[in-house]
């Protein structure tokens, strides 16, 4: 039986770092337009890329993905913040389903194989004492205040994870018909507001200047232990979350096989809003 191909897209060295040091082996394959690995586990033939934040550069992994590999399932993965009360640093959480927010509206994004994140999710839990919750992910493309977004959250969202990309792998993933599984770390809780924008830090194209960073601080030194805080828990949170995606990978194979139906993640109820 050939081996299942596995494409694996996180944005940031923080979220494929500690996977790389449990991937024996595996091989770099190009740094250009973006870092891409490969690598043999078991019978998981893997593809590592890191996209870089935001939904463009994810969507044109995820298409690349789709050309090259012909991968049988996707997984987006890296850290998420929680938006309400009840995920805690260090959480993870396993996407049963995808929004959309543009900064006004909510839009159901379809590509997450539902059936297949429960099967995942279920093996993960016989055979780990990881504990993973099953949740919403909704996709930004810029850091929102949670405290404006979390009213608006449409009612029958549970468990609701911010991220930047996985709406855009989903796109692509609902287009090829490919299943997506979307899996999350918390780094930072719903109580964590950051004092920072993006495009502090930023350039247009969403690459981290370190010059930005320090302009940043010297105008607000009052983030410096935010900041710290964050870089504590986003090793705590990729840690666990490189253990996971291991995890995930061995049972992968044997779970496609048994999981014969493809259902995109479609829950009308959650994009009623007003």
């Amino acid at each position: 039986m050939p081996p299942t191909t596995i494409g694996l897209i996180a944005a940031m060295p923080d979220e494929t770092r500690p996977l790389l040091r449990r991937l024996r082996g595996a091989t770099l394959l190009a740094q250009q337009p973006f870092p891409l690995w490969r690598a043999q586990m078991g019978d998981a033939d893997i593809w590592l890329a890191q996209s870089g934040m935001g939904p463009k550069r994810a969507k044109s992994v995820a298409e690349l993905f789709a050309e090259v590999a012909s991968p049988d399932v996707m997984v987006s993965f890296g850290f998420g913040g929680g938006v309400l009360p009840g995920l805690s640093v260090g959480d993870l959480v396993m996407g049963t389903g995808c929004l959309h927010y543009d900064g006004r509206d909510f839009t159901l994004v379809a590509g997450i194989d539902v059936p297949l994140a429960g099967s995942v999710m279920k093996a993960l839990t016989q055979r780990t004492s990881l504990a993973v919750t099953a949740g919403t992910v909704i996709t930004s493309g810029a850091i929102l205040a949670k405290h404006l977004v979390a009213p608006l959250i449409p009612a029958a969202v549970t468990s609701p994870v911010l991220d930047m990309e996985t709406a855009a792998v989903a796109s692509i993933s609902a287009q090829r018909g490919i299943p997506l599984l979307a899996l999350r770390a918390i780094t930072d809780d719903a109580a964590e507001e950051f004092g920072f924008s993006l495009d502090e830090f930023t350039d247009a194209e969403l690459n981290i200047k370190p010059h930005r960073v320090m302009a940043t601080l010297l105008r607000k030194p009052w983030i410096l232990p935010q900041l710290i805080r964050l870089a504590r828990s986003s090793k705590r949170a990729g840690e666990l979350l490189a253990s996971a995606v291991i995890e995930l990978v061995e049972v992968l194979p044997a779970t496609t096989r048994r999981t014969s139906s493809y259902s995109f993640a479609q829950r009308p109820e959650t994009a009623d809003q007003g």
